[in-house]
């Protein structure tokens, strides 16, 4: 399946000032697959090293840190030579390994011709914990996201129909109805089967969403499961309940996050370490509120006002226990989650192309769902989940900011008119 982090991949490769690289990303999101893949069709071979099912490797990085006394003994152990420019180095699940994450200071200084790239799942949570040198300034960074729509659509062999898509979004163009009909589909398919690179595949070959939800419920046991072993013992019990919160909040009229829905009497100072574990680790993401919609929007932000969503959608139709019909056919029953659900997945698909989102509000309660920087200029964006697509806080927005031009994501057609840009919800991906 095509991942969008290979020209990237391909790019460090390549790159006169690369750096060891440090890729990090939530459990099961395809990163072991993404290096070793990478590694199979650009180098001559691959030295891989895993901390988690071998423990006793850390024993290596305990007396010596330099590459020189390194190299000798992990080609010793991988059983093969490390060859500069030629070998690709991994090691993975490195958050298990403090001293190795520090070696990588010494590899950029001393063997810059070796190429390493190291990968971990809660690296996020093992940075800000622990208590030893992290390599600042010495590695690169890059962070894998589950798959996006556009990678969706790729692996079910979709590809003519996500160039349709790029270029209907490009031209402001509206789609013939019979393809937006089916990428509409194809869109609630995403919905239910979300982004994990191992539930994509099952469902592109076998397109039994049983199967898929039953690998869905195994990641999640793998997430509450990181829950009680990567953190602190009071922590366990806050970090689940607020995890829990997260899904049954996003189905109120007021998707802002609130404490005292975690529990009666719930506070910030009691739950915050608990949501910061939860986007440290990758498996959520915080979009705060701004106050006025100005350049730089990070010094307008609200520390006080912010909304949560889940970093995979699949996950989030597992963890509410949506039949994958009632999604598909959107039933009324779901009227009341369908606003959050598509709010979490325009975020899931902007975080993914690397935008900071936010949210903006008015002191009389206009509501724009996101406002990020697109291209040097400030975007409001509205998100509506059916083809209703009045936005009056848009209004209020554009009548207070003058912006360029809005975007409004819907079940509507591609179109442009009175300064707002109308795009479906499938093209997303396309922002």
């Amino acid at each position: 399946m095509y991942r969008k982090i290979m020209p990237f991949l391909e790019k460090w490769k390549e790159s006169r000032h690369r750096k060891p690289l440090i890729l990090q990303g939530a459990r099961q999101v395809g990163k072991t697959y993404s290096i070793l893949e990478f590694g199979r069709t650009h180098y001559e071979n691959v030295a891989y090293f895993n901390f988690e099912t071998s423990p006793k490797l850390s024993e290596v990085f305990e007396e010596n840190l330099s590459p020189g006394y390194l190299l000798p003994i992990l080609s010793h152990i991988a059983g093969q030579t490390i060859i500069r420019e030629k070998t690709l180095i991994v090691f993975d699940e490195v958050q298990l390994c403090e001293r190795a994450l520090t070696s990588l200071k010494y590899f950029c200084e001393d063997a810059p011709d070796y190429h390493i790239i190291a990968a971990g799942s809660l690296l996020g949570v093992a940075v800000n914990r622990v208590k030893f040198s992290f390599p600042v300034g010495k590695v690169d960074m890059k962070t894998l996201y589950p798959m996006d729509m556009e990678e969706f659509m790729l692996a079910l062999g979709e590809d003519a129909l996500v160039e349709r898509i790029k270029k209907c979004f490009q031209t402001d163009t509206p789609m013939p109805s019979a393809l937006h009909d089916a990428a509409m589909l194809l869109y609630r398919k995403y919905l239910v089967v979300g982004g994990m690179p191992e539930c994509v595949l099952q469902f592109a070959q076998t397109k039994d969403y049983i199967l898929v939800r039953h690998t869905q419920d195994t990641i999640l046991a793998s997430y509450l499961n990181d829950m009680s072993k990567y953190n602190n013992l009071n922590e366990i019990k806050k970090t689940r309940l607020a995890y829990n919160s997260i899904t049954v909040q996003l189905s109120k009229k007021n998707t802002r996050f609130q404490y005292k829905l975690i529990k009666k009497g719930g506070r910030a100072s009691e739950f915050e370490n608990a949501i910061e574990w939860l986007c440290l680790s990758g498996i959520v993401s915080q979009v705060f509120k701004v106050e006025q919609a100005k350049k730089p929007l990070e010094n307008y932000r609200d520390i006080d006002a912010f909304k949560i969503y889940v970093s995979d959608l699949g996950l989030l139709a597992a963890k509410k226990e949506l039949a994958a019909n009632d999604v598909l056919y959107m039933v009324e029953e779901l009227n009341d989650f369908k606003g959050g659900l598509a709010e979490n997945y325009v975020n899931v698909q902007l975080v993914i192309n690397g935008y900071q989102t936010y949210y903006w509000e008015s002191e009389r309660g206009a509501e724009v769902d996101f406002v990020i920087q697109r291209d040097g200029r400030l975007v409001p964006i509205e998100v509506k989940s059916a083809d209703n697509t009045k936005a009056k806080s848009l209004k209020v927005y554009m009548a207070a900011y003058k912006p360029d031009y809005a975007i409004k994501l819907s079940a509507k057609n591609f179109g442009f008119e009175d300064g707002k840009k109308t795009v479906p919800l499938y093209a997303a991906f396309c922002i």
